[in-house]
């Protein structure tokens, strides 16, 4: 896994990187501002700071044991964990983080198969990576083509074998109980290497929303762990009962004596 972070890591420095990094980090700050808790993790990706707007009082960033070389002046991980083998006990992390984690992943549907097990119910898992479906994935599958040809040529995002559509991934979480909220889309513009012409095709995400939604190169997904039979508790002053008042039985007049509700006199 390491040796695909290095790639990857180096390629975000790049224009086309940066371009991506910056929406995925707009996205985020966004999304985790409202999501409340006590326990927040993201799993890898140190450049992009995922928890940055998030309150929660522990927030930890875990990267894979032997990734430590490809920091390059990003943030130190609290901790070295591997996606597919968390430290975490079941049900014990509120929101968790995987950018683009799952196509780093030797192993992603055990990866995502343990970010289910470590959120809480009702717990948020978010993840982002790159739409297959996009002219970012036509590109890398047509460089893809290229190398089983022998043709050679660096992809156009290193390292990265496989793109997984959020829609794929729906279906996967669904197995795992995570529902799918929200899914956001963005970076329409082409596999530009060059920031002159990335710079030049800006009016492509102006009209990307409207006109070609589902082409993003790029994809947010927030899921929430959704468990049959388990209720979140209510604040005690919403749930304490209130001390009934003693209500006197009402009395009436029978045939010149007075009795109370029950007959008695």
């Amino acid at each position: 896994m390491s040796g695909k972070i290095i790639g990857f890591s180096s390629w975000l420095g790049s224009p086309a990187g940066r371009y991506l990094l910056q929406w995925q980090q707009e996205r985020h700050d966004e999304l985790v501002a409202d999501i409340f808790g006590y326990h927040a993790l993201q799993l890898g990706m140190p450049q992009l700071q995922g928890l940055r707007a998030n309150r929660m009082q522990h927030r930890w960033l875990a990267l894979a044991t032997g990734d430590a070389e490809q920091q390059d002046g990003a943030p130190a991980p609290s901790l070295w964990a591997d996606a597919v083998q968390l430290p975490f006990e079941q049900a014990s992390l509120d929101l968790v983080l995987m950018p683009h984690t799952l196509e780093l992943s030797v192993s992603p549907h055990a990866a995502l198969r343990e970010a289910a097990r470590v959120l809480v119910p009702e717990g948020r898992l978010i993840v982002s990576g790159i739409n297959p479906w996009s002219l970012w994935g036509a590109r890398q599958r047509r460089m893809q083509w290229y190398r089983r040809l022998g043709a050679g040529g660096p992809l156009f995002v290193p390292e990265l074998e496989e793109f997984f559509s959020p829609w794929r991934l729906g279906d996967w979480m669904r197995l795992l109980d995570l529902e799918v909220e929200s899914v956001s889309l963005g970076c329409f513009r082409p596999s530009f290497q060059s920031a002159r012409w990335l710079q030049r095709m800006a009016w492509m995400d102006r009209l990307g929303p409207h006109g070609w939604s589902l082409l993003g190169a790029a994809y947010v997904m927030v899921a929430v762990k959704r468990v049959l039979g388990v209720r979140l508790l209510e604040p005690a002053w919403r749930t304490a009962p209130v001390a009934a008042k003693a209500v006197p039985l009402a009395r009436f007049e029978t045939a010149g004596r007075t009795r109370d509700g029950m007959g008695n006199p």
